[in-house]
């Protein structure tokens, strides 16, 4: 098939374009590249600098489409609660005038990258699809008004759509040669790890008083390289005339963000050393995933641990101290 992936400049974005490319599907890109990377897509796919909300650009792409993998999208908790218009622009706003184009030229299926944010502080854990969805800062309530945008559409017949929610993405290409590299970096693999490599002297946890059995936050961690393969099966899922479904994507296990400096410590040798900071605005204390469905309808599950992610993370880290700017 040929498929469009917005945002195939960034960490997951590039590493499900080349799972994708891999597969055997055409690959177009569209990344603004205000923060993704050229050197991080690969070579087999069409590159358009443009935004999503650019419909000239959408116009001129979108007719020869069969399937739209949406990746783009603001993603840091702090920085949605501190610029709440920036991600209902970018999480909503210009994804809708997107969607808009797709319907015009008949392009009626569609992946969306979207979050465990929706859930905000969840009632039953593991989560299922079906919880109540009550995101607790801007960054899950600008992809949740998203979601209900697909819902009314897909309700009133003109689109089918997986959404995907993730819950924590680690990890690199195996190799070494495609993986995260944000700035300011705030995901909690890296910045651990950055810890590890000398570039920081301690790793600082946020919250050591949340109700989990070690205070800090409780997570659960899914590999990059797994969730590309979800992306996959979602797009040959919907080729096959598959109706649309949300599918939460994760391990079905948490880990504690002190287990993670454990883990990391061992993949490393190196001890990492750990100070104690405030609670960030918009965290809850423990999101783990019930992923039963993904396995049902996508025929997927989680292949890597977390011992692997941090594993490829610190080749990736290892080898691209400076992220793609080496």
């Amino acid at each position: 098939m040929r498929l469009l992936v917005t945002g195939g400049a960034g960490y997951i974005g590039s590493i499900t374009t080349r799972l994708l490319l891999d597969a055997g599907h055409e690959v177009v890109v569209i990344d603004s590249l205000e923060r993704g990377h050229v050197p991080a897509v690969d070579r087999r796919a069409v590159l358009v600098k443009a935004a999503i909300g650019d419909t000239e650009i959408l116009d001129s792409v979108l007719p020869d489409i069969d399937v739209v993998i949406h990746c783009a999208g603001y993603i840091e908790v702090a920085e949605s609660q501190e610029l709440p218009d920036l991600y209902y622009r970018k999480n909503l706003a210009e994804p809708s005038m997107m969607l808009d184009r797709m319907l015009r030229h008949g392009v009626r299926r569609l992946v969306f990258s979207s979050t465990a944010a929706v859930y905000g502080q969840p009632e039953v854990v593991p989560i299922p699809e079906e919880a109540p969805t009550r995101p607790i800062n801007t960054y899950g309530a600008s992809k949740l008004a998203f979601e209900r945008m697909i819902a009314v559409t897909e309700d009133a017949g003109e689109l089918e759509a997986v959404r995907l929610r993730y819950f924590n993405v680690a990890g690199a290409w195996p190799d070494g040669s495609l993986g995260e590299a944000h700035d300011p970096e705030t995901h909690i693999v890296p910045r651990i790890l950055r810890v590890a490599a000398g570039d920081h002297p301690t790793f600082t946890v946020f919250g050591t008083d949340y109700p989990t059995p070690d205070g800090t936050c409780v997570r659960d961690y899914v590999h990059v390289v797994d969730l590309a393969e979800a992306h996959r099966a979602a797009v040959e899922y919907l080729g096959d005339g598959g109706t649309g479904t949300i599918c939460n994507l994760g391990s079905g296990r948490g880990y504690s963000n002190l287990e993670v400096v454990g883990e990391c410590s061992s993949a490393t040798g190196v001890e990492i050393e750990v100070a104690s900071g405030p609670r960030r605005a918009g965290d809850p204390a423990t999101l783990v995933a019930g992923i039963d469905r993904a396995r049902e309808v996508l025929d997927w599950a989680p292949k890597r641990g977390l011992g692997e992610m941090v594993g490829d993370a610190w080749r990736w880290h290892s080898s691209h101290p400076a992220g793609y700017a080496r």
